[in-house]
Order: structure tokens, then sequence, then C-alpha cells
């Protein structure tokens, strides 16, 4: 008689950790709201990796030790906090030098980890494009080299777990060299990414389709709002990173004109500079944007400190000249008033692109925006030069049209390439 089948349902071991900063400015209480916003955010990140937070830990400190991030003291209270609550590392809220990294895992014999360490996880594990996984194993390689003579055996980990997703799985890019060859690589492929992105956008701009960008802290709902206008399809979750790889799709105004909006990746407190120098060319698609819209999670309770990480993420990369439109989003849930001020963007508009609140005002407002960028001018075209009505009708928009005896009168909105284009026909 044969015997009967079992299935076992074997669950995922999630690692334990506990959130370890350092508030460093005991007389300032914004500090600690910032060190509690901070390990908030945190936990998200862990959750996101698919860790388990089981404690946090804060010292208040005039400075980061040099040498290993807390003082020996905290050390030792962690060391015990990591016994009671049976938990496998620590996640550090700051960057760690190797040398700090090295020191912690030494005294306190666990994982140790820190808040660049879980974002390349999660975006390696999120990174579903060619483009996307080149640039997040470009940013992880980086990350890793400079640390190869400080974290020991934590680079030859192989059991998984957050900080192991992958070029970390590998022994053989624990070998320095390997590291660089691998390095050049993917900066020759990354430039060759590059010169494509630069033909692209030259054939943007020669059929003159507006590019409008949307920017934002992660989880302000970048994706939803892009699903809500098109058929993308982008996974679009209540996550931090929930997606990476850069969309773009076509969009109709409320007149029928047309534009290009370009869903990009979120922005983050202390978003590590390895990130940012690897996708430096998907970022600066951004610069080349006729508006960029700026998306905010008006439910956030700190709403306002990502408004301010984004815009100084936008000045670092470039950007601080283009137009904005401040998009409060996400307004069906519990919203507290006043929403906040933002002085640096040109238009405001308030939506919800789950219940579809708001989104004909949000078209209108870009619409005007872009009608603002532009000049009605009066031309009578000739019958004999009739090339040029196809060229003002794809490019341009028309406000009225008359057959006369001499030619077709139009008036339209145009571009200043259109309006140096078509200056000799203009109606006196």
């Amino acid at each position: 008689m044969a015997r009967e089948t079992q299935l076992y349902d074997i669950e995922e071991v999630k690692e334990r950790v506990i959130l370890v900063a350092v508030e460093m400015d005991e007389k300032n209480s914004k500090s600690a709201m910032e060190t509690e916003a901070c390990l908030e955010e945190l936990e998200e990140l862990v959750k996101t990796a698919g860790g388990t937070v089981v404690a946090r830990a804060v010292q208040k400190r005039e400075r980061i030790h040099p040498g290993h991030y807390i003082g020996k003291g905290k050390a030792e209270e962690i060391k015990m906090m990591l016994a009671t609550y049976d938990a496998t590392g620590i996640v550090c809220d700051d960057e760690l030098s190797p040398a700090q990294m090295r020191n912690l895992e030494q005294m306190l014999e666990t994982k140790v980890m820190d808040r660049t360490m879980v974002i390349l996880d999660i975006f390696a594990s999120r990174a579903l494009s060619r483009e996307g996984k080149l640039q997040v194993e470009l940013a992880q390689l980086k990350y890793r080299l400079s640390r190869l003579s400080g974290i020991g055996a934590s680079m030859s980990r192989l059991g998984g777990g957050i900080g192991t997703r992958g070029p970390g799985e590998k022994k053989l890019e624990t070998d320095r060299r390997y590291i660089k060859e691998r390095i050049a690589e993917l900066n020759s492929a990354s430039k060759e990414i590059e010169v494509h992105r630069q033909l692209l956008r030259s054939q943007r701009e020669k059929k003159g389709t507006p590019v409008i960008s949307m920017v934002g802290y992660t989880n302000a709902g970048k994706s939803t709002i892009l699903n809500a206008l098109t058929d993308a399809g982008v996974l679009a979750e209540d996550k931090l990173f929930a997606t990476l790889d850069t969309t773009t799709r076509m969009v109709y105004l409320p007149n029928g004109s047309e534009i290009l909006l370009t869903d990009t990746v979120g922005f983050i407190q202390k978003l590590p500079h390895h990130l940012i120098q690897a996708f430096r060319a998907t970022l600066e698609e951004l610069q080349f944007a006729d508006i960029l819209l700026h998306v905010v999670d008006a439910s956030n309770p700190h709403r306002q400190e990502q408004m301010d990480v984004v815009y100084q993420t936008l000045k670092d990369l470039g950007c601080s000249d283009t137009p904005v439109i401040t998009v409060y989003n996400k307004m069906d849930r519990e919203v507290e008033f006043p929403l906040p001020t933002d002085n640096l963007s040109r238009d405001k508009v308030k939506i919800s692109a789950k219940t579809g609140q708001g989104m004909q005002e949000f078209l209108e407002c870009i619409e005007i925006l872009l009608k603002s960028f532009r000049s009605s001018m009066k031309v009578l075209i000739p019958y004999h030069e009739g090339s040029y009505l196809s060229y003002i009708h794809g490019k341009c928009e028309v406000i009225s049209e008359e057959h006369t005896e001499k030619g077709v009168l139009i008036e339209a909105y145009m571009t200043e390439e259109a309006v140096n284009r078509l200056e000799r026909f203009r109606e006196k």
C-alpha cells in the first residue's frame, strides 16, 4: 500500500533585529522628534526587506562615536537586549564606516547592518528591468568595495537575509580585484544606457511632446497616479520603494494634447550616495522634464520633512529651476489641515489617485502651466505653403482657424521654436 504523501508548510524565518540610533542634540526637542521619525521609517524599511523589528535603542551623544558608532556602555546594554529579545542582528540608522561595522560586530557578536545596507537590499529585490538591476548592482559593489577590509566574516555569509541579496551572495565578489573589474564593466554598460537615453530624448524633442516627471518621497502614490491615468499596470503597494524601475506613458490632457508622464524612483531621508551615483543616468532625466510633479502624501504626519528631503535631492541633482506643481495626494484619508505651504511650486492641487478625486483638476493644472510656457500668435499661411499647416496642428495648440482669400488664418499657442519658425507668417 502506497504511503500517503504529507505536505508541510515551511515558513521562511524572518530576521529579528534591534534598531539603533544616535540622537546628537539633546537640547533641541526637535532632534528627538526627528530621531523618532527616522526610526519609524527605518522600521518600515526593515519590514519591506522581510525582517521584524523587536526593539529600539537610542543613545544621546554629542557626536557619533568614530570607532563604534555608540558608546561601550550602550553596546553592553544592546548585547543584553539581543539575548532578551532573541534578536539575530542590529540595524543602525546611519551609514557605518568599515571600522564601526567591524568593531560593533566584535563587541556584540552579531550581524550588524546599517540603513544603507537595508535600502540597497530592497532595491536588489525590486529591480526588474536590465537597467534597474545594473544600477543596483553597481551601487552595491561600490558600497561593499570600501568595506572589504572592515566587514570580515560578514562578507562570507551565504545564509541569506537582509543585506545578502544581489551580488553579495557570491564568494568571488569578496575579491577586491574582481569587484573593481565588475564595476568597470557596469560603468561601461551605464554609459551605453546614457547614450540610449540621449537618443530617445532627442527623438522626443523632435516630436515636441512635453515631458512631465513625477517626483516625491517613497510611497507618496506616484505609481497609483500613473495607473489611474493610463493602463501602465505598475505595481502600487502601500510599501516603501514598491516600484523601482522608471515607467513612461502617454497621457491626454483635457484639450486633447499629449504629454509623456514619467514615474521615477522615490526619495527618502539619508538616501545613500551610492544609489544617487548609480541612478544618476536615470535621475538626470528629471533635468530635461518640462514640469516636475511633486507628489506629497498629504496624510503623512511627517509630510513637511518629506517635502524638504525631496527639494534637497532635486537641488543636488541640479533640478532647482524646473517648474514644479505640488500634488497633495491621498486626500481620501484623514488629513490634518492646513496643508504645508510650498513657496517653490508654481501651482498646487489636491487629489486622491485611489478614488479619482481631483484628477480632472490635476490634468487641467498641467495644461494651464504648459500654456504659460507658450505664447499666442496669429499667422496667415498661404495656400501654397500648406506643409506648415500640418506642422502647426502637430506642434501647437490651435485656438481658431479661418480660411480666407490669401490663405489660412490660424491663432495658436506656440513654443518659442514654433514662433521663430513661423515668424514670417505672423499676421500684422
